[in-house]
């Protein structure tokens, strides 16, 4: 019933349900196909091994039988497997070493959006990733996902910030969120959703000593749009513009975009493929990006990208001031302007 929803039912695909090893193996030479698909490899039992299905044993001789198949048949083989709670694969660990590629499909389980992520591949490089949508019409693929992690605002708020995220090696922009309320417990709170805990805590301690943001008595709580998780450290700047814009209770430009990385004196690192996430910006429409300078380079310096304009900083304390977020009186670069009907709009000045 579910493959007719989807529309998958062919009439070369083939169906079978069998647990035993070796009628899986009598299908194979009878149906000869291109494509095997073993859901799963832990439910397939060898009836000449000991132990019962999904156990090392069994799991490492149905793997090995399966790979001779489809080397000596030249068979493309796909054998799912279980997970474990911490996102492992489940039982030994030589399963990883007899297959060519390890791929993870992976994703929160309050979001439609799913990622392949590759884990292993002896022919090919292991940055790549795909995107994916669960519709009601079955896994779609999403050829630009940019757009899934970044919130549409019907007017400005403040504690928001864009960055570009490297998703192996395709960038994507991912909205950092984040709110900061006077806190009434001893300890304030530091909540983060789609983010490192760890690193948003050192973020908040550079905040309060490299720029003098009082947040000592304050909860912070960060989130990213869309259920992505940020792993890098390139959003770092996006996060820390994020918290200082919902602290000040100021807007941060929405056509302007942060990628850097924060060192615990306040400085600023490049980060990896950065000409590929300012191009990645500009053919997005934004029109501003705030980065670390180049080395040699004077701070505070402006180029422009395919109409971008970008700014280099040489720490978090001058991007703040860039967009006016500092505790020092600054003229900011980037700032909010005033529409025509008196509402504040966005851009950059």
């Amino acid at each position: 019933m579910r493959a007719d929803r989807t529309r998958g039912v062919h009439p070369e695909l083939y169906l079978a349900a069998e647990t035993d090893l070796g009628a899986v193996l009598s299908h194979v030479d009878e149906v000869r196909p291109q494509l095997l698909v073993i859901d799963s490899v832990q439910t397939i039992g060898a009836p000449d091994v000991e132990g019962t299905p999904g156990g090392v044993t069994q799991v490492k001789e149905v793997a090995a039988a399966l790979v001779r198949v489809a080397k000596t048949q030249n068979i493309a083989t796909v054998m799912v497997g279980h997970v474990t709670k911490d996102g492992s694969i489940a039982g030994p660990r030589v399963l990883e070493h007899l297959v060519d590629v390890v791929l993870h499909f992976e994703g929160e389980r309050s979001s439609r959006l799913r990622m392949v992520r590759a884990v292993k591949n002896r022919f090919g490089p292991v940055d790549e990733v795909g995107c994916f949508d669960l519709s009601s019409e079955g896994i779609v693929a999403v050829t630009d996902p940019t757009g899934l992690f970044v919130a549409r605002h019907h007017q400005p708020v403040a504690g928001t910030c864009i960055s570009v995220v490297m998703e192996g090696r395709r960038p994507i922009l991912a909205e950092v969120q984040a709110l900061v309320t006077p806190s009434a417990a001893e300890r304030p709170r530091r909540t983060t959703s789609g983010l490192d805990g760890s690193r948003m805590a050192m973020i908040v301690a550079v905040l309060q000593q490299r720029c003098r943001i009082n947040l000592h008595g304050q909860d912070v709580f960060a989130s990213t749009v869309g259920g992505v998780r940020i792993h890098e450290s390139a959003a770092d700047l996006a996060s820390a513009i994020a918290i200082a814009s919902a602290w000040k209770a100021m807007e941060v430009p929405t056509d302007v975009v942060a990628i850097g990385e924060i060192g615990l004196a306040g400085e600023l690192r490049r980060a990896r493929d950065m000409p590929q996430r300012v191009a990645e910006a500009a053919r997005l429409g934004f029109r501003g990006a705030i980065v670390p300078m180049d080395p040699g380079a004077a701070a505070g310096q402006v180029r422009k990208v395919d109409g971008l304009k970008v700014v280099g900083v040489p720490d978090l304390d001058a991007a703040l001031r860039v967009l006016d977020l500092a505790r020092a009186d600054s003229t900011p670069l980037f700032r909010p302007r005033p529409q025509h009907d008196g509402r504040p709009a966005l851009g950059l000045v």
